[in-house]
C-alpha cells in the first residue's frame, strides 16, 4: 500500500484502535500487548513488479510466515489477530470477524462474508496457522523470516499452510474491493493445532461455536498440483484420507541378571512380534477416490507402470500389478491399510534383563475399515498372547466426501482454462488433516489449492521449506476462480 508517512501513521493508528477493540471483546490478558506485535509486522514490504492483488497476497504470506506459530513457543492468536485487523480495515463488519480459542496462545479465525442468502448454506474455506517445530540450527536460513531467492519463497509453513491462509485472506479483501456478491456466504476458518498439540481449532470450533463454521462443503489442503521436471503434470484434489490410529505392542518378564540370560527375554519376543509385522500387507482395498486415482494416473504413466495401474483395478486386482505397486511407498499406502513400527523402548538397566518391552506401531488404516479389525488383524499376525496389543488414543473416522460430477466439473473447467492439458485427479490423503473433523460433523472436504511442487523435493515439514514463486500466485488465481465459482454453484 503506497502512502505518504503521514497518511501511514494515520492508518495504522486507526489498525491499532479496532485491534484493541476485537481484544477488549475477547477479554484475554495478554492481547493487547499481541494486537501491538501484530501491527508492528503488518507493514508491507514491497517486492519487485508484481500486481496489486499478487502484492497484497504476498504482504500477507510474508506476515504470517514472520510470525512463530509452532506449538511449543509460538502464538496463533498473534497471527489470528494479525488477519483479523486486515479484514476490520477492509471494512467487513466487526460481527463478521471473531478471533477465539480455548487458551491464550491457540486462537482461531472466522470471518464471514456475506453473500445473498439464497438459501445456500455456506461455503467454507479452510487453512491451518499453526506450523510444525523449525530449529534454525537445522536450516541454512531463518526459518522465520520471509525469504525470496531463486524463484522461491522460504520460511517454516510456505508450503504447510500458510500459503492457503494467504491467499483465502487476500482473495476474502480481493472480492471485498470488487465488490463481488456471491450467493451463499463464504466463510474463512484460520485454525490452530492442525500439526498437534491439544487445542485443535477446528475441533474445538465444532464442539463450541458449531453455528460458525457449518457449512455445505469446505476447501482446505491435501490436493495441490504436481510438478515433475518443471512440467505440470496433474492437478489433484483431496477427497479422502485414511484414518490414524497407534498401538503399543508390550512384552513383559520377571527380568533377573544379564550374566546368566535365559532364552525368554523381552526384546527378542517383542522383536519376533515386529518381523511378522514387517512381513505382513494388509489386503489391496479400492474405494472410489482411488479407483478414480490409478485410472487417470494410468493416462500419465508408460510401459509396465500404467499397466500395473489399471491391472490393478481388475476385479479381482492383478497380483502383478499389485506386486509392482506395492514396491512403490506411496502407491502401496493407497492400496491398503499399513501399519508401520516408530518407536521402541526396552530394558531398564545395562547389566539386567529386561523386565519390559514396549514397542510403538503406527496405522494408517482405509475409510470404512474398523480399527476393531485392524487390532484383531494384528494379534492373528503376531500369534503370540504374551504379546499385549492396545490402543493409543481414538482413532476419528474420515468418511469420504462425496465426488459428484458437478464439482469434478467445476474444478476441471478452471484447471483448464489455467493449464491446458494438466489433468484433475482425485486422491485419497495417505496422511490426515484438519478436514476428518468437518466431515465427521457431515461436511464434504475438498483438498484443492492449484500449487504446483516438484513430487521429488517436498520440502513441508523439513529443513528450508520453500514454494515456487510463480506456484504460489497461480495458487492464488486459481482459488480465486474456484471460490467464486463454488459460491454460486449448488453442487448436490
Amino acid at each position: 500500500m503506497h502512502r505518504n508517512s503521514f497518511h501511514k501513521l494515520l492508518y495504522l493508528s486507526w489498525l491499532l484502535s479496532l485491534g484493541l477493540l476485537v481484544a477488549s471483546e475477547r477479554g484475554e490478558a495478554g492481547t493487547s500487548e499481541r494486537t501491538q506485535a501484530s501491527q508492528s509486522k503488518a507493514t508491507d514490504t514491497p517486492s519487485s513488479n508484481l500486481p496489486p492483488q499478487q502484492q497484497r497476497a504476498h504482504d500477507i504470506f510474508k506476515q504470517l510466515i514472520e510470525i512463530n506459530t509452532t506449538h511449543s513457543t509460538g502464538d496463533t492468536t498473534l497471527a489470528s489477530q494479525a488477519m483479523a485487523d486486515r479484514l476490520l480495515a477492509a471494512g467487513f463488519p466487526a460481527a463478521d470477524v471473531q478471533v477465539l480459542g480455548p487458551v491464550e496462545r491457540k486462537g482461531n479465525l472466522v470471518a464471514r462474508y456475506r453473500g445473498k442468502d439464497a438459501g445456500l448454506k455456506p461455503l467454507l474455506l479452510l487453512a491451518h496457522l499453526d506450523v510444525v517445530e523449525a530449529d534454525p540450527a537445522d536450516w541454512t536460513l531463518e526459518p522465520f523470516t520471509f525469504t525470496e531467492q531463486d524463484g522461491y519463497y522460504y520460511g517454516r509453513g510456505t508450503s504447510d499452510d500458510k500459503a492457503m491462509a494467504a491467499i483465502f485472506m487476500a482473495n476474502f479483501l480481493q472480492m471485498k474491493e470488487a465488490g463481488f456478491q456471491p450467493e451463499r456466504d463464504i466463510i474463512l476458518a484460520l485454525t490452530a493445532d492442525e500439526e498437534g498439540g491439544d487445542h485443535n481449532g477446528v475441533k474445538w470450533l465444532l464442539a463450541n461455536h458449531p453455528d460458525l463454521i457449518d457449512a455445505e462443503f469446505a476447501l482446505n489442503e491435501g490436493g495441490d498440483g504436481e510438478l515433475k521436471n518443471g512440467k505440470r503434470i496433474a492437478n489433484t484434489v483431496q477427497a479422502s484420507e485414511k484414518v490414524y490410529q497407534t498401538f503399543t505392542l508390550e512384552v513383559t518378564n520377571p527380568g533377573g541378571h544379564s550374566s546368566v540370560p535365559r532364552k525368554e527375554n523381552a526384546i527378542y519376543r517383542l522383536s519376533e512380534a515386529l518381523l511378522r509385522i514387517a512381513n505382513f500387507a494388509f489386503p489391496v482395498s479400492l474405494n472410489d477416490v482411488t479407483k478414480l486415482f490409478f485410472e487417470r494416473s494410468a493416462k500419465l504413466e508408460q510401459d509396465d507402470l500404467a499397466e500395473a495401474m489399471r491391472g490393478v483395478l481388475q476385479s479381482p486386482p492383478d497380483p502383478a500389478a499389485i506386486t509392482l505397486l506395492a514396491d512403490m511407498p506411496l502407491y502401496n499406502a493407497m492400496l491398503r491399510t499399513t501399519c508401520v513400527a516408530t518407536r521402541l523402548d526396552a530394558g531398564h538397566a545395562d547389566n539386567a534383563l529386561p523386565q519390559r518391552a514396549r514397542a510403538t506401531v503406527n496405522c494408517r488404516v482405509l475409510p470404512g475399515t474398523s480399527i476393531d479389525s485392524v487390532q484383531n488383524t494384528l494379534a492373528t499376525v503376531i500369534g503370540d498372547n504374551q504379546v499385549a496389543i492396545s490402543r493409543v488414543g481414538k482413532a476419528t473416522a474420515s468418511p469420504p466426501s462425496p465426488l459428484t460430477p458437478e464439482l469434478l466439473h467445476t474444478i476441471t473447467s478452471i484447471s483448464e482454462e489455467l493449464w491446458p492439458g494438466v489433468p484433475v485427479i482425485p486422491v485419497m490423503s495417505t496422511g490426515a488433516t484438519d478436514g476428518l473433523y468437518l466431515r465427521n460433523a457431515g461436511i464434504p472436504v475438498y483438498g484443492a489449492s492449484g500449487i504446483f511442487d516438484d513430487i521429488d523435493d517436498i520440502r513441508a515439514h523439513g529443513q528450508n521449506e520453500r514454494i515456487l514463486i510463480e506456484a504460489f500466485y497461480d495458487g492464488q488465481k486459481f482459488l480465486y476462480k474456484l471460490t467464486e465459482a463454488l459460491s454460486h454453484e449448488n453442487l448436490k
